[in-house]
């Protein structure tokens, strides 16, 4: 059957169809799409979770292929910094059934702290990386993927970028093909990686490099198009297809669909066959730099950048030296647009409240990094997944006491999940007086409304056990718990001043579910009343249906936008703005 489907859709039909057993994931856009399309196979023929965090995912799925399963994981470009401790051991022990890993690069930052170029770990955990540029590919290449991974007693990555994991384009999509189960065999020189074990194994990672080398030269993802003149492309992926729509057949290319081990005997071949050959990739000069060690003439990154997105216009203007086309643009300035957290949302108060009290606020991963944007201008910090805990620890630990009460923590429920717990423990094991403050809205709502262990429902919707975040606080030795609705700002105000001058831990739980919950209903909306003095205090909100009229100073609600959560009512000093019902 033919159909249109996005990238990370297409990948999700090729596991289904090549028998995959097991999916256990992060969620992590440009990622995410993967593991919920999976979920929508029926469970008793594939076994999918959302895992605390990509480590654990990348360890069940290990777990699956030495068991004799066929598996895959996974994740964002940054989720695979969290996954490679695992990645590269199983690197030395191999699989038993096929192992896939799937990792999606954010060229641009369109959701990233950073540009990250996941090329690098296939060529540093020496294990091959397949890299599909078009929806079609998607699908063949994760059927291909798990063959070759069986094949060559390998884990095999995946790359995919935000252009290929969300665009769609035609595929064929095919039935499933149930794999048998391969035969568990106790074998520790191959699964036990004492030191003793890996160096045998490390022999045997260096022969399968040689013979991945060898098999990159003739197989079906490296192919070579010739047209006239004497250009010729390196490239793979989406800047594969940038490439083909800005040059058309006025150029040659080489096409790396498998982009680790490369093929050096075909890209010798083909730079010969040409008199200027361009390496055109994203972000890094991950291929020029090989082809250079390799002593091949090319250009690349001299012409190009390594920021952010290509487009076919810019490769156009380096290759050809053409121009493109000129772009009418509106008469009148466009409005900026940047992000901001909804209408309702309930991380709002907390950092209206960090920002009156002047604290520094040691930020995290998540929706609520923008509290950091003005006018709530409250988070100081951002660096990871878990690291606001972390992160304040030193921060106090080399500032002293004085400074300590004056910083928090902000962590929201599925990130403490992820990486908080342990910088927790680490405060309380070294004697830290740290407040942190985690931020359950009930759901992972950076990545789209995903279930986490916090909320009870499984990635199908199935009720769990539901983690106690009030009995995970005390079990790792906090005495202090404080659970506050952040939209209680007068409350919320007073815990957050109690527990920064305590002498001990402490924990503030800041409970409010996620406005975009289908199970929150807010209703009517609110207006400002003639009683309004323009004293702007709701404007510090940063509520998206507020407005100020900069001639005036009057400020106003639009009822459009505005959902009646009522936060606004609660913080204006004059009893101002009104609910009213619809």
């Amino acid at each position: 059957m033919k159909k249109l489907l996005l990238g990370n859709a297409a990948v999700a039909q090729g596991a289904y169809e090549a028998g995959v057993r097991l999916v256990s994931s992060y969620p992590g856009t440009p990622s995410t799409e993967i593991t919920e399309c999976m979920a929508t196979y029926p469970a008793e023929e594939v076994f999918v979770e959302w895992a605390p965090n990509e480590k654990v995912a990348a360890e069940a799925v290990i777990g699956a292929a030495i068991a004799g399963g066929r598996a895959m994981s996974c994740c964002k470009h940054v989720g695979l910094n969290v996954m490679a401790d695992p990645l590269f051991t199983d690197a030395y022990i191999g699989v038993g059934g096929g192992a896939v890993f799937c990792v999606a690069d954010d060229p641009g930052m369109h959701s990233s702290q950073n540009e990250q170029d996941s090329r690098h770990y296939a060529k540093a955990a020496k294990i091959p990386m397949l890299e599909p540029s078009d929806s079609a590919e998607c699908l063949a290449y994760t059927k291909a993927a798990f063959d070759l991974s069986e094949r060559f007693d390998t884990p095999v990555l995946l790359r995919l970028s935000t252009r290929v994991s969300h665009s769609q384009s035609l595929v064929e999509t095919g039935i499933r093909t149930e794999q048998p189960l391969k035969d568990y065999e106790k074998n520790v020189p191959k699964n036990v990686m004492m030191p003793a074990m890996a160096i045998g194994r490390h022999v045997f990672v260096e022969e399968r490099t040689g013979r991945l080398a060898a098999y990159a030269e003739d197989c079906a993802f490296n192919t070579v198009e010739r047209h006239a003149g004497g250009i010729g492309v390196i490239a793979s992926g989406i800047s594969y297809q940038y490439a083909k729509e800005a040059l058309g057949d006025r150029v040659s290319y080489c096409k790396l669909g498998m982009v680790w081990p490369l093929p050096e005997r075909l890209l010798r071949d083909f730079v010969a066959s040409c008199e200027t050959v361009y390496v055109i990739e994203e972000l890094d000069p991950f291929l020029e730099e090989a082809c250079l060690a390799m002593g091949l003439p090319v250009q690349g990154k001299r012409l190009f950048t390594p920021l952010g997105e290509y487009t076919p216009s810019m490769i156009r203007r380096v290759v050809l030296g053409e121009e493109p086309a000129p772009v009418r643009t509106p008469a009148e300035t466009l409005p900026a647009r940047p992000p901001v957290m909804c209408a309702g949302c309930p991380h709002r108060g907390t950092f209206y409240v960090l920002h009156k009290l002047g604290l520094v606020v040691s930020g995290d991963i998540g929706c609520y990094t923008l509290g950091a944007a003005a006018p709530l201008s409250a988070v100081d910090t951002t660096v990871c997944m878990g690291a606001s805990v972390s992160a304040a620890h030193g921060m106090a630990k080399v500032r002293g006491r004085e400074f300590a009460q004056k910083l928090v923590s902000v962590i929201g429920d599925s990130t403490f999940i992820h990486s908080g717990i342990t910088g927790l423990i680490d405060i309380v094991y070294n004697k830290g007086i740290n407040t942190v403050i985690i931020l359950d809205n009930s759901i992972t709502g950076m990545t789209g409304h995903q279930d986490n262990p916090t909320t009870g429902k499984t990635i199908r919707g199935e009720a769990t056990r539901q983690v106690d975040l009030i009995g995970l606080c005390r079990s790792v030795g906090i005495d202090r718990i404080e659970v506050v609705d952040p939209f209680d700002t007068k409350r919320l105000e007073q815990v957050v001043r109690q527990e920064t001058q305590c002498e001990e831990p402490s924990v503030i739980i800041a409970q409010r579910p996620c406005a975009l919950l289908k199970k929150v209903r807010y209703t009517g909306h609110c207006r400002v009343s003639d009683r309004c003095r323009k004293c702007k205090v709701c404007i510090k909100l940063g509520c998206p249906a507020i407005s100020l009229d900069a001639a005036t100073g009057a400020v106003s609600i639009d009822p459009t936008q505005c959902n009646g959560c009522g936060l606004c009512v609660g913080v204006c000093p004059f009893g101002a703005i009104e609910k009213e019902e619809d």
